[in-house]
């Protein structure tokens, strides 16, 4: 717990400086004062308030989006709506209605957004650029310092019971779009109902997984590597304060992983930091309002329930569960080659150091009888772990690959 009670320390104490900087503003705004000194004073004061920053809960806002109606472009009001409820997560959809109430016939794609450490609208402009072909679903993560005790624990089964709950629900003829970490649990999914001859989802997209880590190891993949599994229950596993819903929950605090994914890329974090600082004094508007639009997203972060967290670090990065033929399932060891009948289609990024080139991909090998013609991939040059699912390349050339292999007739 000493962690956690050091960053709530960490944020009470900014709580001055926080009140400084908003009096700073007040003060500079009623002399009306603009000059180089001043500028910097504002600058600066922007600077301090955005280091203190508490991670909230973001939301998707998405009120509409154009879709593709018979050769012409039609505006869609979108709605969101809460369609199951599990203790840990939430099945949100996506409703559109077109202004004229032609009817939408788009096929439905499951986005599953990873659980770990970031809130689900991170995908936002996943979701948003999903919407002009597809009736769109996602799983909502709830952060576990929310999630009272009495609600029980939540480990790699339950992730996969969940998903396979989700798909029973939208039926057989939904895509499933996985983003990252959910790659591993939404093939472990697939294989269970392929194995107990149920009915599978239609196709399954994996985009920057880490199938088999063993393959291009990153600077993640040589830490886990490198560091039992005693060192991070140690280290980086707290119990949430008294004052939460989540009370006594074991959890990995999200801002422990935040830092984790900062210093992944250190120095391109302090730039944009002095880029920030020097666009503030400038007035560049646009350049402001980007850094504060990614940077307030990428920092609003969830807390993790230890027993899943520590199910991915042994499973997926240290024994190489999946890949190696022995991931474990309520007892039973997943079968992937039991997948016949969803397409599979992997997506990687050339710069990607979080799930780099080939870990992906390995589900293919992993796959054997999904028939050739069901299966393709595809490695965008030139982008990193994020520039998979977000950004002009995604939405340009990423995106529309996916389009093509769900919509297309084999």
């Amino acid at each position: 717990m000493f962690l956690y009670h050091l960053n709530e320390f960490r944020k009470a104490a900014s709580i001055p400086a926080q009140n400084w900087t908003e009096a700073n503003d007040l003060f500079l705004k009623w002399v009306g004062v603009d000059n180089p000194i001043s500028n910097a004073v504002k600058a600066s004061n922007e600077i301090i308030k955005r280091a203190a920053l508490d991670s909230l809960h973001p939301s998707f806002g998405i009120r509409k989006i154009d879709v593709l109606v018979k050769g012409k472009t039609e505006t869609a009001k979108v709605n969101e709506h809460i369609l199951l409820k599990k203790s840990f997560c939430l099945l949100r959809h996506f409703k559109k209605r077109l202004e004229s109430d032609t009817p939408l016939n788009q096929p439905k794609i499951l986005i599953v957004a990873p659980l770990s450490g970031h809130f689900s609208t991170l995908l936002r402009d996943t979701v948003k650029t999903c919407l002009q072909d597809f009736d769109v679903y996602i799983t909502d993560w709830i952060d576990a310092r929310l999630v009272p005790l009495k609600q029980g624990n939540f480990n790699l089964d339950n992730y996969v019971d969940y998903l396979l709950d989700f798909l029973e629900f939208l039926g057989p003829d939904v895509h499933v779009l996985a983003v990252c970490q959910p790659s591993v649990p939404v093939l472990m999914a697939t294989a269970i109902l392929a194995e107990n001859n149920k009915p599978c989802p239609a196709s399954m997209i994996l985009m920057g997984g880490p199938i088999d880590t063993r393959i291009n190891p990153g600077q993640v993949n040589t830490f886990a590597q490198t560091h039992d599994l005693k060192w991070f229950e140690r280290n980086l596993i707290n119990s949430i304060p008294s004052y939460y819903p989540g009370a006594k929950r074991k959890v990995c605090p999200g801002f422990v992983m935040l830092n984790g994914f900062m210093l992944l890329n250190i120095d391109k974090h302090q730039e944009a930091s002095w880029n920030l600082f020097k666009n503030l004094i400038k007035g560049d508007d646009d350049k402001i309002e980007k850094h504060i639009k990614f940077y307030n997203e990428y920092r609003a972060v969830m807390d993790v329930p230890a027993d899943y967290f520590l199910d991915s670090i042994n499973h997926v990065f240290q024994e190489f569960s999946l890949a190696r033929g022995k991931m474990p399932w309520k007892g039973t060891v997943i079968k992937p080659a039991a997948i016949t009948s969803t397409k599979l289609l992997t997506i990687e990024g050339e710069f990607d150091d979080i799930s780099p080139l080939g870990q992906t991909k390995a589900a293919h090998d992993l796959c054997p009888n999904i028939p050739k013609k069901f299966k393709d991939h595809y490695a965008q040059k030139g982008v990193g772990h994020y520039g998979i699912f977000n950004g002009s390349r995604w939405r340009t050339i990423i995106y529309p690959q996916i389009v093509e292999f769900c919509l297309k007739k084999h």
